[in-house]
C-alpha cells in the first residue's frame, strides 16, 4: 500500500503514525511514501524556521516532504490513496486524481454537521453533548464527499477545544486503520452527505475569541472560554480608573467554571501582564468593568 499523507499540527500525528505502525511491512518499508504539510515559518524575534509535527516526523524516517500538493504532480508521485488530517489548504481536482483510490478526509464532526475550518469550537460554543468524526472520499467541494465511516463522542463538561480535539484524531486514527483495507477492496458502501442539513464553520482568527461580556449568559461565556482554547483565546475589553485616568485595556479569559448557574473566573491576563487568578486581578482593578 503506497500513501501520501497530508497533513500540518501536532493532533494530526496519532493518524500517520497509527497509519505507519499498522501497514509497514519491514524495516524502513513505511506505506507513507511522501507527506504534504505547511513549509516552515519563521518563528520569534530571531525569526528561526519552525517546522511542523508532520515535517519532523517524515525527516526523521527520510521520507519525502512536499510543502505544497501541487509539487506531487510536479515530482510524479506514484500511491494508491492520500490521507488528510487537518492539513489547512484546499485540494485541487488535478490532485485528488493522482489517486486511484482518491483521498480520505479525517473530519472533527459528524458532517454534514460543521462542515469547514473550526468544527470542534462550534460544538463546544453550541453547547452540544454528543460529537464525532467522520472519514469522507474527499471531492471538489468542502467537506462535501461522500461518508465511508462516522463514530461518536461524548463532550464532557469540562472539555475545551484542545482536549476533545485531540480525543476525535486519536479515536480516528483507530477507526482508520480497521477500515482502510475493506474500502480499498471496495466492500464499504459510501453514503451521500444531505446537503440540506449541511452547517458550516469558519476559519477562527484572533478577533474571532472577543465576547462582549455584557450580552452573553454566563453558560454561553464558560462554553466560549473553552471553545477558544487553545486558539485564538477568549478575550474581553475591560475599563478601569488609575491615578485618575480611565483606561482601556483587552483582558484574556483564560479559565473560567459554572456555580450554581453564575460564572465564575477562575484566571486572566491583562495584555502586557502575566496570567493571574480573577482574585489577585480584582484587587488590583476594582474600578474595573466590562464594555465593548
Amino acid at each position: 500500500m503506497k500513501i501520501v499523507f497530508f497533513g500540518t499540527p501536532d493532533y494530526a500525528l496519532p493518524i500517520l503514525t497509527l497509519v505507519h505502525k499498522k501497514f509497514v511491512t519491514g524495516p524502513g518499508k513505511s506505506p507513507i511514501v511522501a507527506v504534504v504539510t505547511q513549509s516552515p515559518k519563521p518563528i520569534g524575534r530571531k525569526q528561526i524556521l519552525s517546522y511542523s509535527p508532520i515535517d519532523k516526523w517524515a525527516h526523521e524516517r527520510g521520507i519525502p516532504i512536499y510543502y505544497s500538493a501541487q509539487e506531487l504532480l510536479e515530482n510524479s508521485i506514484d500511491a494508491q490513496i492520500g490521507i488528510l488530517a487537518s492539513y489547512g489548504e484546499i485540494i485541487k481536482k488535478d490532485v485528488i486524481s493522482l489517486f486511484p483510490q482518491g483521498i480520505l478526509v479525517i473530519h472533527p464532526s459528524l458532517l454534514p454537521a460543521y462542515r469547514g475550518a473550526s468544527p470542534v469550537p462550534a460544538t463546544i460554543i453550541n453547547g452540544d453533548k454528543i460529537t464525532g468524526c467522520s472519514i469522507i472520499q474527499m471531492d471538489e467541494k468542502m467537506d462535501h464527499g461522500s461518508i465511508i465511516s462516522q463514530f461518536k463522542e461524548e463532550v464532557r463538561p469540562d472539555d475545551d477545544a484542545e482536549s476533545l480535539r485531540n480525543r476525535l484524531f486519536e479515536k480516528s486514527a483507530e477507526v482508520l486503520v480497521e477500515m482502510l483495507t475493506p474500502y480499498i477492496q471496495g466492500k464499504i458502501a459510501l453514503k451521500k452527505q444531505d446537503d440540506k442539513k449541511a452547517t458550516f464553520t469558519k476559519l477562527m482568527k484572533k478577533e474571532d475569541g472577543y465576547i462582549d461580556m455584557n450580552q452573553k449568559s454566563p453558560e454561553e461565556i464558560e462554553r466560549f472560554v473553552r471553545a477558544m482554547k487553545p486558539w485564538p483565546g477568549a478575550w474581553t475589553n475591560i475599563q478601569f480608573t488609575m491615578n485618575n485616568e480611565k483606561f482601556t485595556k483587552r483582558l484574556k479569559l483564560l479559565k473560567s467554571h459554572l456555580e450554581e448557574e453564575k460564572l465564575v473566573l477562575d484566571e486572566v491576563q491583562l495584555e502586557g501582564r502575566d496570567p493571574v487568578s480573577w482574585k489577585q486581578f480584582k484587587e488590583g482593578y476594582n474600578t474595573m468593568q466590562f464594555v465593548k
